[in-house]
């Protein structure tokens, strides 16, 4: 079975790109998951399902309704999952990937994510790590996407907010049921050393901040994928060190 690691947070801490290093960090066969409806880890691992022929699940699911429009039961499950790895899965080089995808519908993502769910033993049995970048707040939560997680990683700005989302997200994954094996705090470039003391004395874990790096800038500005970051990217060198901390990766 693999490992879960699961990255959250409030809008613009920088989830996408600590999963983006990290997947270059990480040298097992591994799948990556964007359940974030923006779309924006596709781009910063340079990954286009368009031009691949795949599909994201909410496009393959608003397809699949309108073919199979009357019919239920075991056998169009069944199918509905193999479309995932026929349609959606994309496999390229270190890493294969799937996409959530924008509304298939007017209402809620309630449907893709829920055959998302269904797919998750799959993706576990087959790959030795799945790391998936989560929406923003904690919605995902709700619908149980994923309930047995690895490595919980919560990625912080140095605000208010942010810094009170971390008892959210204690409070919901409790309540909820949602199991984890560790949880960690990361705080994203803006942490000072000053700002930092506030996590460290959070009673959580905290591994460390994602250092400044304006290549990092340069290349979400011009869409370029953050795999082509050099070895000395000091963002790149950062999310290392924090995976070294972490139990699962020492």
């Amino acid at each position: 079975m693999g490992d879960v690691i699961l990255c959250t947070g409030r809008g613009g801490t920088g989830k996408s790109t600590f999963v983006a290093l990290a997947s270059r960090c990480l040298n097992s066969p591994k799948l990556l998951i964007d359940l974030d409806p923006d779309e924006s880890l596709a781009d910063m691992l340079g990954v286009d399902l368009e031009a691949r022929g795949k599909k994201t699940i909410s496009a393959m699911l608003y397809e699949f309704i309108e073919a199979k429009a009357g019919r239920s039961g075991y056998d169009l499950f069944s199918e509905l999952l193999s479309r995932i790895l026929d349609d959606c899965l994309y496999k390229g080089e270190g890493f294969d990937f799937i996409s959530l995808g924008t509304k298939f519908a007017v209402g809620c993502y309630c449907a893709p994510d829920a055959v998302l769910k269904d797919f998750m033993p799959t993706a576990v049995k087959d790959y030795e790590e799945v790391i998936i970048d989560s929406p923003a707040g904690l919605e995902h939560f709700n619908r149980k996407v994923v309930v047995d997680i690895n490595d919980l990683f919560v990625i912080l700005d140095p605000s208010d907010k942010s810094v009170k989302h971390i008892e959210r997200v204690l409070d919901i994954t409790k309540e909820l049921r949602v199991n984890y094996h560790h949880l960690y705090l990361v705080g994203n470039y803006k942490f000072t050393q000053e700002t930092e003391e506030y996590l460290r004395s959070s009673g959580e874990t905290y591994l460390g901040r994602i250092e400044y790096d304006s290549e990092v800038r340069e290349c979400n500005l011009k869409g370029r994928p953050l795999l082509d970051l050099p070895e000395s990217s000091p963002a790149l060198h950062s999310v290392k060190e924090i995976l070294a901390k972490a139990a699962s990766y020492v």
